[in-house]
């Protein structure tokens, strides 16, 4: 298992940001680092990741009112720490800031590992929750 330490901050390095967004293949993000930096800033809640030099292996950023809802807008580890509880890490850490709003949701790639992910740490699928039924939508935009 890699050494990590979390840290609460909207302060992260620019190249960090955009390396750590292309090593998992988010090319939207990385390609417009600028969008990426006001993206980070203005989140309601952003966690990081650094490995033991310091290096950015992980971010988190929700979104909230801070009353009702949490959305869990971006989880991502880079591929070479993947697997060594990095992301369920930053999600505790989202789910304890969040702990008295009511609805956190995310929305992701549709990949039995993701699904799997998720549910090991207490989410459940839009359409398999229970006692009622929920539905998702969501619109998106090509820029």
């Amino acid at each position: 298992m890699s050494s990590f330490r979390i840290v609460e901050s909207r302060d992260l390095g620019r190249a960090a940001l955009v390396g750590l967004y292309a090593s998992v293949g988010w090319s939207a993000y990385a390609s417009d680092p600028d969008s990426l930096v006001r993206a980070i800033k203005q989140s309601s809640y952003v966690a990081s990741a650094a490995d033991s030099a310091a290096n950015l292996v992980g971010v988190v950023r929700a979104i909230s009112d801070d009353v009702s809802i949490c959305y869990i807008q971006d989880l991502l580890v880079h591929p070479a720490h993947q697997r060594a509880g990095v992301g369920r890490a930053l999600v505790d850490r989202v789910l304890e800031r969040y702990a008295h709003v009511q609805q956190r949701v995310l929305i992701t790639d549709d990949e039995p590992g993701q699904r799997a992910f998720y549910e090991s740490i207490g989410f459940v699928e839009a359409r398999d929750f229970e006692p009622a039924s929920l539905r998702a939508f969501v619109q998106i935009t090509n820029k």
